[in-house]
Order: structure tokens, then C-alpha cells, then sequence
């Protein structure tokens, strides 16, 4: 019988604990999520807080001299050397944003969860080409980013990349560690570091 009235005992606590839950619940703020804004109207929100810029704030004047300090940079294990030549919020904001098509209809993905998602995607990857390739010396061979481009407004967008390497044992490889590649006014940036990792 002891056992029975302990069983008894944890399932009245447990009740008990399950009801206050949602009376806490209750005095949380709602969280309002407004997915039904202008085009316009959700872009100058995302511009808000950032500085306008007019360019590609970038020292590499062709792809080739871009690819090869990605790879320098994934040697010398350099972060901020990566995070220099990704696509800035605010030049995602004033430069690729307002003529990418997947902002435009009939898709009108919003500029915060394109963001978000071109971000996350793009962290991901730059941690796993790190952790796999990062400290190790490369020489460059080549690159090749497609056939195709996709030219938006100013904007010329060319990717997946695939890097032909030779390490220092002599031993070639072939990877894909750059999603896609932006180029602008003879300026290029890295839009995503998104790979297959």
C-alpha cells in the first residue's frame, strides 16, 4: 500500500506542477510577429540601424585574387580575415537585397529572415571548413564557380565554387567551400560560405 500512496503522491505533484505552468505563461508579453508588411515599409525597417553604404567595401578586384585569400586565411586559421570578405548586414541591406528575386514578387521573402537564413547557413559552413581544413596549408590550382551568373540590378552573383587544391604532401583535392560570390562595380565579396561539409 506505502508504494501506492507515494505513486499517488509524485502524480498529484506533478499535476500540480503542470497546472501553474501555463498560469505563468499567461503574464508573458505576447510576442507580435507582423509577416504582412510592405516590401518597402519591411526594408526600411532593416536599414534602420545600419550606416548606408553605396559599394562593396573590398580590397579584391577580380575572383581569382578573392578565392585565393579565403584560402590563406582558412590556413592561417584567420576569422576575421573570412568575416572581412562576407557580405556586411548593411551592404546585404542597401546592395543585394532590394534586386535579389527571391525579395521581389512573387516570392517577397522578407529582408530579416533572408538575412537570418543567407547567415546561418553561411556560419555553418565557414565553422565546418575551418574545423576540417583550417590551420593547413593549400596551394590554389584553380577555381571554378559554374558556367552560369546571375546578374541582379548592379549586382553579378556566380556560385556554387569548387577550389582544386594541392597540399603540401602534393596530394590534390577538390572542394566546395564557397556558396556563392558577389560581384559589384568591380568589387567582389563572398555572399555565402554555405558548403556540402
Amino acid at each position: 500500500m506505502e508504494w501506492r500512496a507515494y505513486l499517488l503522491l509524485i502524480l498529484g505533484y506533478a499535476t500540480v506542477s503542470c497546472d501553474r505552468t501555463p498560469r505563468r505563461a499567461q503574464h508573458e508579453p505576447a510576442r507580435v510577429v507582423d509577416s504582412i508588411l510592405p516590401r518597402a515599409e519591411a526594408l526600411r525597417r532593416f536599414q534602420l540601424s545600419l550606416t548606408p553604404v553605396g559599394e562593396l567595401k573590398s580590397p579584391y578586384a577580380s575572383r581569382d585574387s578573392l578565392v585565393a585569400a579565403f584560402v590563406k586565411a582558412l590556413g592561417d586559421r584567420d576569422t576575421a580575415a573570412l568575416a572581412s570578405m562576407a557580405v556586411s548586414r548593411a551592404e546585404f541591406g542597401y546592395l543585394y537585397y532590394p534586386t535579389n528575386p527571391q525579395g521581389l514578387p512573387p516570392y517577397d521573402l522578407g529582408p530579416g529572415l533572408m538575412w537570418d537564413l543567407l547567415q546561418q547557413r553561411s556560419e555553418r559552413g565557414v565553422r565546418r571548413a575551418l574545423a576540417i581544413y583550417g590551420g593547413q596549408r593549400f596551394q590554389l590550382l584553380s577555381h571554378d564557380c559554374g558556367q552560369g551568373s546571375s546578374r541582379e540590378g548592379e549586382n553579378t552573383v556566380v556560385g556554387p565554387c569548387v577550389l582544386h587544391l594541392r597540399d603540401l604532401r602534393g596530394k590534390s583535392l577538390s572542394v566546395g567551400l564557397i556558396s556563392q560570390i558577389v560581384e559589384r562595380r568591380g568589387r567582389y565579396k563572398i555572399l555565402s560560405f554555405a558548403n556540402k561539409l
